[in-house]
């Protein structure tokens, strides 16, 4: 499940980024400005967020490869990173309904699901493994 997810969320963070660059180059060469702002201002604006929202994407796509490769619950600055993704595909779920349609409410829901799963499928390591006693096989006896 976390390949999947990895697989998929890298696909998004090329699509962000292909966006934004297309956006850039249409505020440019249409001259187009907010309140006042220098179009050159806007373009590369848009350009700079789309690379790091490109890039936050494909960092959490490498932390759920990571988590497939090495069949084990990423650690705890890696659970926080893939939980931020998580609630940042909800929140733009719920505003791509209003602005671009149900289909990419639901590719959003989609990888919420696969993250959400990956998070819920591995389980967290405890800070202390098993002690010599139990790896041995021999249970301790009651007092």
């Amino acid at each position: 499940m976390a390949a999947v997810a990895a697989v998929t969320l890298m696909l998004e963070a090329v699509g962000i980024a292909l966006l934004n660059w297309i956006l850039g180059l249409v505020v440019d060469r249409q001259q187009m400005s907010m309140g006042g702002i220098d179009t050159d201002a806007m373009s590369v604006g848009t350009w700079v967020a789309g690379g790091l929202f490109g890039l936050y994407l494909l960092v959490c796509g490498v932390v759920l490869l990571r988590t497939a490769v090495r069949d084990r619950a990423p650690g705890r600055l890696a659970r926080i990173l893939l939980i931020t993704c998580a609630v940042v595909h909800g929140l733009l779920g719920a505003f791509s309904v209003g602005l671009v349609g149900w289909p990419a409410f639901a590719f959003m829901m989609v990888v919420l699901g696969l993250i959400v799963l990956t998070l819920l499928g591995y389980e967290a390591e405890s800070a202390a493994g098993p002690s010599a006693e139990t790896a041995s096989g021999d249970a301790p006896s009651p007092a």
